[in-house]
């Protein structure tokens, strides 16, 4: 469910008109709501009530202050995985013991600032990691708390870009040397090892991998505590799908994923930690753009947009799609026609669909592209010296602009020239 909805002939963002924030802030433009965000969190709140437990939002999926803040007056943690993301989150106010630290490759400056602001946990992927780790926590005269992040080996059924639980891929460490590896983090003087971390991909429609994975996780705890390691930390990852296309079946609730959690690690008495990113943000946000030309080819028709692959560049990277609706409601039964919907980059890439079939659109229609709150902006350039789209957040019957658009002016002056020129 999200806030998106038609009313009147028109698509509006919960109470305010799609339409008059185009009119005002131009397009492209994101638009987030506030009433999406909060829903969608609390329902992950919700799922694990009665175990303790710690919603840490991934805010790789969707970063802008405003986003954190907003979420992080409901309580919520944060997931990190840069030193700039951790700055992001201290900055929305976010408190030490309630962002943890994930991500293969972090640097010991990232690891001192973490240690310096405070930290719940990072979780460590790699031995030459908690060597650094224990190096730095050590040279500062703190302990590092850390969970281990095992691969379970556990096929996701999801895009290959977006899995991550499988033995070929770079996260994490072997479950079977987890007891190896415990063992050298015993050793560590810099670091306690709290518990266990796992997460296994994105875009997840089916409960059944999760169920796999966490029934290793739960046989891991027994072994673990066995050889005299105090785990009472789960930290269970992401990765819960969202409906792309309206109509199809639908993915589990969090309700569900809460259920299956409760069901297979409910009596190991641990914290659980879970770090929820796409189902908070995606259906929370939509890009809205403005349709250039339309354009007749060899045997297709296609829509020209004024956004482009660097604006959305998930369709280009994974294949993704984005249900593609008009702001202005068709009429019922209105006559429908494929398109292939592309951006003005040059690039064969800057597509967003083939053939997709929409209802009759005219230059100057605007369009908007559903889904699309999480891994939208936070991963969109300035390719071609296109301007960073602007994104706006809506609470009730007003919008705030909460990152303008940078004029070219302000691109072109972060150039240096060296002296020479």
């Amino acid at each position: 469910m999200d806030h998106f909805l038609y009313r009147d002939g028109q698509l509006y963002a919960e109470d305010v008109p799609v339409a008059e924030i185009a009119a005002k802030v131009s397009t492209p433009v994101y638009i987030y709501s506030t009433a999406t965000l909060t829903r969608h969190f609390r329902l992950f709140d919700e799922a694990l009530d009665g175990l303790p437990h710690v919603v840490c939002y991934a805010m790789k999926a969707a970063s802008n202050q405003a986003i954190l803040k907003t979420l992080a007056q409901l309580g919520a943690g944060m997931d990190v995985v840069s030193g700039g993301e951790y700055a992001r989150a201290k900055a929305a106010g976010v408190p030490g013991d309630r962002i943890v630290f994930s991500g293969v490759g972090k640097t010991r400056a990232e690891m001192r600032a973490a240690l310096e602001g405070g930290i719940r946990q990072f979780n460590v992927e790699s031995e030459p990691e908690m060597q650094a780790l224990s190096e730095v926590a050590s040279e500062m005269g703190v302990i590092a708390p850390i969970a281990v992040r095992v691969n379970p080996d556990v096929d996701a059924k999801t895009h290959a870009k977006i899995a991550t639980g499988k033995s070929e891929n770079k996260f994490g460490i072997p479950i079977s040397r987890a007891s190896e590896v415990y063992a050298m983090a015993a050793a560590l003087p810099g670091l306690e090892v709290v518990g266990i971390d796992v997460h296994i991909g994105s875009q997840l429609t089916d409960l059944e991998p999760y169920r796999l994975a966490f029934t290793k996780v739960g046989e891991l705890v027994d072994r673990l505590r066995a050889e005299g390691h105090d785990i009472r930390r789960l930290d269970l990852g992401g990765g819960l799908g969202i409906p792309y296309t309206r109509g199809n079946e639908a993915p589990p609730l969090p309700k569900e994923y809460g259920n299956l959690v409760k069901e297979v690690l409910g009596d190991k008495g641990c914290e659980i930690e879970i770090e929820p990113g796409r189902l908070v943000a995606g259906n929370a946000g939509i890009l809205v753009s403005e349709v250039i030309y339309l354009k007749q080819g060899e045997g297709r028709d296609f829509l020209i947009l004024d956004a482009a692959m660097n604006d959305l560049i998930r369709p280009a990277m994974y294949e993704a799609h984005h249900d593609i609706v008009p702001v202005v409601e068709p009429a019922p039964g209105a006559e429908q026609a494929p398109y292939d919907v592309v951006g003005p980059v040059c690039e064969s890439g800057d597509t967003f669909a083939k053939q997709r079939n929409l209802t009759a659109l005219r230059p100057g229609d605007l369009v908007a592209f559903r889904s699309a709150g999480a891994y939208g902006a936070v991963m969109s350039s300035e390719y071609n010296t296109r301007p960073l789209v602007p994104e706006v957040l809506v609470k009730d019957d007003h919008f705030a602009v909460i990152r303008e658009r940078p004029s070219f002016e302000e691109i072109i002056n972060r150039d240096t020239l060296p002296e020479w020129l």
